[in-house]
């Protein structure tokens, strides 16, 4: 199932190209379709004081095993290893004075239980050309193999 047509989904690509200055996805003219079957997990959260995220592609929802619609009520923060959500928080931080990073590893959380290393992401702002930020975003590539979660070992 494609998710909805979210007018927040051009500027997932609109940011990444400003603030990158490298092209999240192929240009064309269906925005959607792009991101949707981009080979490279996209997920974006919004703006709330806990975020929710409001998009996940189809990579996405096939990696933390959930449908659109339950994705779409996730706070991104339960994506996360507890202990690691500190360090979560100041990654965010620092997206937020920055713009982006392209540096990002960690362990996060499927809604089995799995648990799988992502690592050499990209997390960025989503900012409009007037500066009005609607909140951030993030990709990274599926894990060797597709993707299915790899079980880690996070002793």
């Amino acid at each position: 199932m494609n998710p909805p047509d979210d007018p927040r989904l051009p500027l997932l690509a609109d940011s990444y190209r400003r603030l990158t200055g490298r092209r999240l996805v192929a240009p064309g003219p269906d925005i959607f379709r792009a991101l949707w079957e981009a080979p490279r997990v996209i997920v974006a959260h919004g703006t709330e004081d806990d975020p929710v995220f409001f998009y996940g592609n189809r990579l996405a929802l096939e990696l933390f095993a959930l449908d659109f619609e339950a994705f779409s009520r996730l706070p991104s923060r339960l994506s996360a290893e507890p202990l690691a959500r500190a360090e979560r928080a100041r990654l965010l931080e620092r997206v937020r004075l920055d713009g982006f990073i392209d540096d990002y590893a960690g362990v996060r959380i499927a809604a089995d239980g799995r648990r799988f290393r992502i690592a050499g992401a990209t997390v960025w702002n989503l900012i409009d050309p007037h500066g009005v930020l609607y909140g951030q975003a993030a990709c990274f590539a599926p894990p060797a193999g597709g993707a299915a979660p790899t079980v880690v070992d996070v002793k």
